[in-house]
C-alpha cells in the first residue's frame, strides 16, 4: 500500500468513462471495483471505507454481484441504447444490430457473463468467423461492436471489474485500388454504351410484335445514363456513393455542390465541381423531374446501392476491367487530389473526421519534400519566394453563394 506525506494512504481511484473506479491489493489479491460515482471525492471515500472494513476484519473479500451475460446485456441495454441514439442514422444502427447478431450466434461469448469473458474466448470467436470465410475487415467490424459493448457496460456500472481489451486482427485490407485514366475512359464509354443499348432496345420494342400486334406497350428506360452520371460525380468530386445518391437540386448551385449530412460529423462540406461534372448536371437538370438529382422508384425516392448493381457489372464486363465497388471511384479521386493539396484541405473535401484516414491518400514524393524544405528555409531566412500564397480551399469556397 503506497503512502504519501505524513503516512497517509495514497488514493488509487481512476476514471473509466464518466465513472470512478478504485484498485488496490489486499493480502496479495487485487481488489478492483466500480464506485458507480461520477464525483472523485465520493469515490475516494468509498475506497477508503472498503480499506477500513478489510483492515478491521469486518468484511472479507466481497463476493462480486453476478453480471449479466453478453446476450442479456445486448437485449436489455445495448440494443435499446443503439436504437434510441441512432434512429436517424440507419446505416449506423444496422451496423450495430448486425454486429450484435453475429456475436450472439457464438454461444461461448453470448452466454458467458460479462465479467468472466476472457481474451481467449474473444480470440476463439474471431477464429471461428475467419474459418467461416469472413474477411479480416468483416471480423474487425464485429469486434468493434463487442468493444463498444464492453465500454458501455463498464461506464454504466454493469460489471465490477475491468473487461478485457478487444484487439483487432492485423492484416486488414484497405481500399488501395485506384482506377487508371485508361480504365476510367473505358468504363465511362461502357456506361454510355449500356445506356445507349437500353434506348435502342426500347426503340426496337416499339415496332416489335408485342407492341404492334399484341398491343403491349414497352417500358421506357427511366434514366438510361444514370450510371455514367453517377460515376462522373464520384470521380470528379470524391464524395461517398451514398452522399451522391442523396443529392438534391437545392444542393447544387453556381458550380458547387453542398453535402449537408453523411457518415461522419465532418461530412458537411462544399465541393467545387469540375467542368465535366458541372456540364453533366446541367444536362440532367433539363430532363430530371422532382427534388432529387438521381431519382428512382424506391422508398427513399432516390437511387440506392442496389439500383446500379446490374448496370455497373455490365459496364465492367464491357470495358474489360476487373470488377470493383463504386466506392473505388471516391478513392481514385482523393488519391489524385492528394499530391496537389495539403492534408487538411484534402480531409475537408473528403469529409474525414480522423486525419489518420486522410493520411492513407498522402504519399509525399522526394521532389515535393525537397520543395517544402526549401520553402521553409526561405521563410525562416526572411526571404520571399515571390509566389503568392495558396489559400485553403475551404476558405476560398466559403464565400461562394449557395442557398441552404
Amino acid at each position: 500500500m503506497a503512502r504519501g506525506k505524513g503516512g497517509r494512504v495514497a488514493m488509487a481511484v481512476y476514471k473509466r468513462g464518466r465513472v470512478w473506479w478504485y484498485k488496490f491489493t489486499w493480502n496479495g489479491e487485487a481488489i478492483r471495483e466500480s464506485t458507480k460515482q461520477t464525483n472523485k471525492r465520493v469515490a475516494e471515500q468509498i475506497e477508503a471505507a472498503h480499506r477500513t472494513s478489510l483492515a478491521k476484519g469486518e468484511v472479507g473479500i466481497r463476493d462480486r454481484k453476478a453480471a449479466a451475460t453478453v446476450r442479456q446485456f445486448a437485449d436489455r441495454d445495448f440494443l435499446p441504447f443503439c436504437r434510441s441514439n441512432f434512429v436517424a442514422k440507419v446505416k449506423t444502427l444496422s451496423y450495430y444490430e448486425n454486429g450484435t447478431a453475429r456475436l450472439l450466434e457464438y454461444f461461448a461469448v453470448a452466454d458467458e457473463s460479462l465479467d468472466t469473458i476472457t481474451s481467449e474466448k474473444i480470440a476463439g470467436y474471431a477464429r471461428r468467423r475467419q474459418d467461416a470465410g469472413m474477411k479480416v475487415a468483416t471480423v474487425n467490424r464485429e469486434l468493434q461492436v463487442l468493444r463498444r459493448m464492453f465500454a458501455l457496460a463498464m461506464e454504466w456500472g454493469k460489471v465490477e471489474r475491468v473487461l478485457p481489451r478487444v484487439r483487432m486482427i492485423p492484416g486488414e485490407a484497405h481500399r488501395d485500388r485506384i482506377v487508371s485514366v485508361t480504365d476510367e475512359k473505358k468504363y465511362l464509354d461502357a456506361a454510355q454504351a449500356v445506356g445507349t443499348a437500353a434506348l435502342e432496345a426500347y426503340q426496337e420494342a416499339l415496332v416489335g410484335i408485342r407492341a404492334s400486334l399484341r398491343g403491349e406497350t414497352p417500358i421506357k428506360p427511366r434514366d438510361p445514363f444514370m450510371l455514367r452520371d453517377v460515376a462522373t460525380v464520384l470521380l470528379d468530386c470524391g464524395v461517398r456513393p451514398e452522399e451522391c445518391f442523396r443529392l438534391r437540386w437545392e444542393n447544387y448551385q453556381n458550380g458547387v455542390i453542398e453535402i449537408t449530412h453523411g457518415k461522419t460529423d465532418n461530412a458537411r462540406r462544399r465541393i467545387p465541381l469540375s467542368q465535366r461534372a458541372q456540364s453533366m448536371l446541367e444536362m440532367r437538370r433539363g430532363h430530371v423531374e422532382g427534388p432529387w438529382i438521381f431519382p428512382a422508384p424506391t422508398k427513399s425516392g432516390h437511387i440506392e446501392p442496389s439500383s446500379l448493381q446490374r448496370k455497373h457489372a455490365q459496364a465492367c464486363t464491357l470495358a474489360t476491367v476487373e470488377h470493383f465497388p463504386l466506392y473505388t471511384f471516391r478513392h481514385t479521386c482523393l488519391t489524385r487530389w492528394a499530391p496537389y493539396m495539403d492534408p487538411w484541405t484534402l480531409a475537408y473535401l473528403a469529409g474525414h473526421r480522423d486525419m489518420s484516414i486522410t493520411k492513407r491518400y498522402v504519399h509525399p514524393q522526394e521532389y515535393s519534400t525537397r520543395a517544402a524544405m526549401e520553402k521553409a528555409r526561405l521563410a525562416l531566412s526572411g526571404h520571399s519566394s515571390g509566389h503568392t500564397p495558396i489559400l485553403n480551399i475551404e476558405s476560398q469556397i466559403a464565400n461562394l453563394p449557395l442557398s441552404s
